[in-house]
């Protein structure tokens, strides 16, 4: 296997004269594709802006793409089928177009390595710790047909200066407005995980927990400002355990929020996902509290109710004491809203297991939940060690009860907001009709959310994008709220 120095790439333009890889690329066309979690987005956000920095255009019809970039994730195995089957589609269209790039970047890049680069359809296979390299192979897979392979040989390792510093640039260089939404943009506070659940694969594919400067984080916020950016979301796989020594202070995600809430132009901040811990817990909760920017919303996956399964998950709580990690943060922010993921269908889960599941969701009383069917990891401790024993049948009804569970909470809980007014970050037309067009005149159906993620609905002018709005809430269905602007 061949592993590839990092290096950042950054074309220039200089007395006039566009760089070479730029002047080869202004004509391609990129298409990209991306699966998974919030990082994903990120990273996909990052390698679009360093390859339209490179002279890349990008189109939204893989049919019209020079090169195709899927970003993987490899958290649970539909998304892994997902990729194949995309690959097996561009296999059929690179026989009639032999000219066609195809990339395959990020976790599953960095799992499977050279098995994807044998894959018929793909030149490119790069790890996230590997992407500032992007724009470099894209070029020369264009130029040359080159192929070319760059994933972390020892992921667990910390990585080398080189290969921080690049990503350091990489991120700082790149990180910018989330084009898709306006006024929004996500910052990357940390990499890895060193929390081993016994059946996720992240510890294995982006490797060690490494939290960022601080200097580094607030500078990239503050440069958002400027541009326009009014909502930042803060990220790490564990982002409440994020901490950085400096000056003899040690930084916890508190004091980032903190100094994040000084900077002109911020005027919302959230921060995903946290992991039950107590570690800083307290002082993040009352950061919350304190400051009208931080939002009143918090992702704590539980995973399971059952104590049996959360041992054998590695998850280090009991149901009681996370329940309880719940009650403190409403006491100290009543109005929080809380949102979990569950794993249904874990080896050796019985009824009486999955009714603690239920149990634990019915008093958790979340706005939302994530509900997956557990898949088992190659590489992960589950996998090695346990035996997949709940059939396929079994983990789709306990999928179905749980979310009927959750419906009917949500549901309770959205009724809440009838005849309120809340304030929402708008982001842009609604892509599904909801409302009455009949009463909505010129104005089209826009999407926004609250500070507590709550999905609202309204007509208005377009305009409105990218902006805050007070908004009359009229109705409610589980998971969105419909109303009027004020």
């Amino acid at each position: 296997m061949v592993i590839q120095k990092p290096r950042v790439f950054t074309p220039i333009e200089c007395n006039g004269e566009i760089s070479y890889i730029e002047s080869l690329m202004c004509h391609k066309k990129v298409y990209v594709k991306s699966f998974g979690c919030q990082m994903n987005k990120l990273d996909t956000a990052l390698v679009t802006s360093a390859l339209e920095d490179a002279g890349f255009s990008f189109t939204p019809s893989v049919k019209e793409a020079d090169v195709v970039l899927i970003n993987t994730c490899s958290v649970r195995d539909h998304a892994e089928q997902r990729v194949l089957s995309h690959l097996g589609h561009l296999k059929h269209m690179k026989r009639s177009r032999p000219d066609l790039v195809v990339g395959v970047i990020g976790c599953m890049a960095q799992r499977l390595g050279d098995r994807l680069l044998e894959h018929e359809a793909v030149n490119i296979v790069c790890g996230p710790a590997e992407i500032p390299q992007i724009s470099d192979f894209v070029a020369k897979a264009v130029q040359d047909r080159q192929k070319a392979l760059a994933v972390t040989e020892r992921i667990r390792h910390k990585g080398s200066q080189q290969q921080s510093q690049a990503l350091e640039e990489f991120e700082s260089v790149y990180g910018i407005e989330n084009e898709q939404i306006p006024a929004q943009a996500f910052v990357r506070v940390m990499r890895g995980c060193n929390n081993f659940c016994s059946y996720c694969v992240v510890p294995y594919v982006r490797g060690p927990e490494v939290s960022r400067s601080p200097e580094a984080i607030i500078e990239q916020i503050r440069k958002l400002a400027e541009h326009g950016v009014k909502q930042v979301t803060l990220l790490g796989q564990r982002v409440n355990s994020y901490k950085y020594k400096h000056g003899g202070k040690i930084w916890s995600l508190a004091d980032l929020l903190e100094a994040a809430g000084d900077i002109a132009g911020i005027e919302w901040l959230r921060f995903v996902t946290s992991y039950p811990s107590e570690e800083f817990f307290d002082q993040i909760i009352e950061v919350m509290a304190g400051s009208p920017k931080v939002c009143e919303y918090l992702h704590m996956p539980a995973q399971s109710g059952s104590d049996r399964i959360l041992k054998a998950m590695n998850r280090n709580y009991t149901s009681r004491w996370y329940l309880e990690l719940l009650e403190r943060a409403r006491q100290i922010v009543p109005e929080i809203a809380i949102a979990g993921d569950f794993i249904v269908g874990f080896p050796g889960e019985s009824e009486e297991d999955f009714q603690a599941t239920v149990n634990l969701l019915e008093k958790a009383r979340y706005k939302n939940t994530f509900v997956f069917k557990y898949s088992p990891r190659p590489g992960t401790n589950s996998d090695k060690r346990l035996t997949d024993t709940v059939a396929a049948k079994v983990k789709q009804r306990r999928n179905v009860e749980l979310l009927a569970v959750q419906e009917r909470i949500s549901d309770e809980l959205s009724r809440q907001f009838l005849n309120r007014e809340v304030k929402v970050l708008v982001e842009g037309l609604s892509k599904k009709p909801h409302l009455n067009m009949a009463d909505a005149g010129d104005n089209p159906q826009l999407v926004a959310r609250t500070a507590g993620d709550w999905i609202v609905v309204f007509n208005g002018p377009e305009s409105l994008t990218g902006k805050f709005a007070n908004v009359k809430i009229e109705s409610a269905s589980p998971l969105t709220l419909f109303g009027r602007p004020i």
